[in-house]
């Protein structure tokens, strides 16, 4: 049963430049740095995408498996991760991570959905920045997988969509309570928004487990399992 206590929610509009264990994780540089992009890989379906930042700045290679690492230094803008496509409404995401984020960054289960457009967010981990600042102090809370969340909208016009007014939602863990390794039971975080926020889904495109950053730096090894 998901516990709800519905805040008053407020929505902002703005224009962004839009695992094994660590001793087990072959390091960055012995695997092979790719070019943004996405793509299956070992069983797994990859995104890599970054604006402002060169190979020097940022790294993303994929490991075996649902492994994969990045490293990115003063880097405007990126997304990576592994996961699926399309992405499921009842999957539970299982994941472990090496996080080490040095400014704005988030370890999420992180997708889209079409019709209507949807990005989407459970953020398990952050930086410096906690992404329930977008939300004005105000949202939902639910308590499901061993944590207490707040749960939020957030408008933006991102680069990559030419202008497009896209609807983000979020599910951030307490500070408290955050994590580099468990399971996201990913349905209680949909019905969530749906009964809290309203938001119903769309048709699901990709879905994965994803380190994202904003004009920061910081490294990550990561693993989603099946």
């Amino acid at each position: 049963m998901i516990t709800l206590k519905t805040l008053l929610l407020t929505t902002a509009t703005t224009a962004l430049a839009g695992p094994l264990s660590p001793s087990e994780q072959p390091p960055l540089l012995s695997r092979k740095s790719i070019t943004p992009g996405s793509g299956t890989h070992d069983g797994f379906f990859y995104h890599f995408w970054s604006n402002g930042c060169n190979s020097s700045s940022v790294a993303y290679a994929n490991g075996p498996g649902g492994s994969y690492s990045v490293t990115w230094k003063d880097c405007m803008g990126f997304v990576a991760g592994k996961g699926w496509t399309p992405g499921v409404e009842d999957r539970n995401v299982t994941f472990a991570a090496d996080f080490n984020p040095w400014g704005n960054d988030y370890l999420s289960v992180y997708g889209w959905t079409r019709d209507p457009q949807i990005e989407y967010y459970v953020v398990e981990n952050w930086g410096t920045f906690n992404p329930t600042g977008m939300f004005g102090g105000k949202g939902v809370r639910i308590e499901v997988d061993g944590g207490w969340y707040t749960v939020g909208l957030y408008r933006r016009v991102p680069i990559a969509l030419g202008g497009t007014l896209v609807t983000q939602v979020f599910s951030v863990r307490d500070e408290r309570d955050r994590r580099n390794n468990g399971t996201v039971t990913l349905k209680r975080h949909f019905e969530a928004w749906k009964q809290g926020l309203g938001v119903k889904l769309g048709t699901m495109d990709y879905q994965i487990l994803a380190l994202e950053g904003y004009m920061s730096s910081g490294e990550g090894n990561v693993t989603v399992f099946k």
